[in-house]
């Protein structure tokens, strides 16, 4: 499902002015604009603000032994299982009594089944995943957990309720047989040079590897449009998204082109001849974890969601290079997050995004940019 066509009827008010960050943001609950643009005709249950369906005991001790009654947790997020399982192994280990039932969905597919779920009131996901254009419609289903109770702390949660778990920053990879480190291009700007047309470089039509233009206060949308026109005229190698853009990339087919900083990554570490561009400026491309109102398992689903939050956890995610880094650009500290080494090796400069303002703003946004990048073909 196009995201302009999922979200098009999507048109939330927005938040007051000046609204902080992360936890210090307002909640907001608008449930009727969420049926409408996900054209369930009904509404979801338990809305409004501050609304709470759990019944969660008030200390970690007291959401331990619940969960270990609950005996299972049902999560649902858009990666494979593989890129999960560490994590999953040692809460697995520390909570014996628990077992974690993995599902991988995308994630317009899973707003849409808990939209319809939680209308019905047959909520089957404990543990859901938001991130990019799914965040809006995600903070409408989440219930209201205090997280700080639960050892998250305010800065790793967005607007009260998603919780921030990983980031896997959108990059431009490039095929280093193809290129030699000199002849890189190390600006959008330098993308547009001939030496790349007729097919040298793939991007994915969907234009979510634009995300920065919106993001960043020096170019915005109508920079943006200009830049997409240039570079359509180009004759670039479009795929549908940005995981299918990498594939050319490995196989030599273009010499650059969009990714996903994860999938070069793990790419690389298997003997493909990857790397990542220093095309700078990018998005840090968040992704968030909440408890769906109605879920099955609530304190299973608050001790998973917590634990994947720890130290231990993020240590685990980070060797599949699906953990947290700084949501903007920080390379003082990279220690062994691979990701964050790769991203400060090439010296990219990256933008988080940090209001709900901007998420709304992208889902105008994305729509534009196809267009003039002349995929917005349906």
């Amino acid at each position: 499902m196009r995201h302009d066509s999922l979200y098009g009827a999507l048109r939330l008010p927005g938040t007051p002015a000046g609204a902080k960050p992360r936890a210090r943001s307002g909640r907001l609950r608008l449930c009727v604009a969420l049926g409408v643009a996900l054209a369930t005709g009904a509404a979801v249950s338990g809305c409004g603000p501050g609304s709470s369906s759990a019944d969660l005991p008030t200390t970690m001790s007291g959401v331990v032994k619940q969960a270990e009654s609950e005996g299972e947790v049902d999560w649902s997020a858009p990666k494979p299982q593989a890129q999960m399982q560490s994590a999953i192994d040692l809460f697995e280990k520390k909570y014996p009594g628990i077992k974690v039932k993995y599902t991988n969905t995308k994630a317009p597919d899973q707003v849409s089944q808990l939209t319809l779920e939680e209308a019905a009131r047959k909520v089957s996901i404990d543990v859901a995943n938001a991130g990019g254009l799914t965040v809006p419609p995600s903070l409408q289903l989440a219930d209201d957990i205090k997280w700080s109770k639960y050892g998250i702390g305010g800065d790793d949660v967005f607007h009260d309720d998603l919780v921030y778990i990983w980031a896997v920053p959108k990059v431009w990879a490039y095929n280093t047989d193809k290129i030699s480190p000199a002849d890189l291009p190390r600006s959008w700007t330098d993308l547009l040079d001939a030496q790349w047309s007729g097919g040298k470089i793939s991007a994915e039509s969907r234009a979510s590897f634009m995300t920065v233009w919106d993001l960043n206060p020096s170019t915005g949308e109508s920079k943006a449009l200009a830049w997409a026109k240039r570079f359509a005229a180009r004759s670039p190698h479009f795929t549908p998204n940005t995981t299918q853009s990498e594939a050319p990339i490995e196989s030599g087919q273009v010499s650059i082109g969009t990714s996903l900083i994860n999938l070069v990554l793990q790419a690389r570490s298997k003997g493909a001849p990857v790397g990542v561009a220093p095309v700078t400026p990018t998005n840090a491309n968040e992704s968030y974890l909440y408890v769906p109102k109605g879920a099955p398992h609530p304190a299973a689903a608050v001790l998973l969601t917590s634990f994947l939050s720890s130290d231990e956890a993020q240590n685990a995610l980070a060797k599949t290079y699906n953990s947290r880094i700084p949501v903007d650009t920080d390379c003082s500290h990279p220690g062994q997050n691979a990701v964050l080494q790769a991203m400060c090796k090439a010296h990219l400069k990256w933008f988080g995004t940090k209001t709900l303002d901007q998420y709304k703003s992208l889902a105008d946004f994305f729509p534009k940019a196809e267009k003039a990048l002349g995929t917005d073909v349906g």
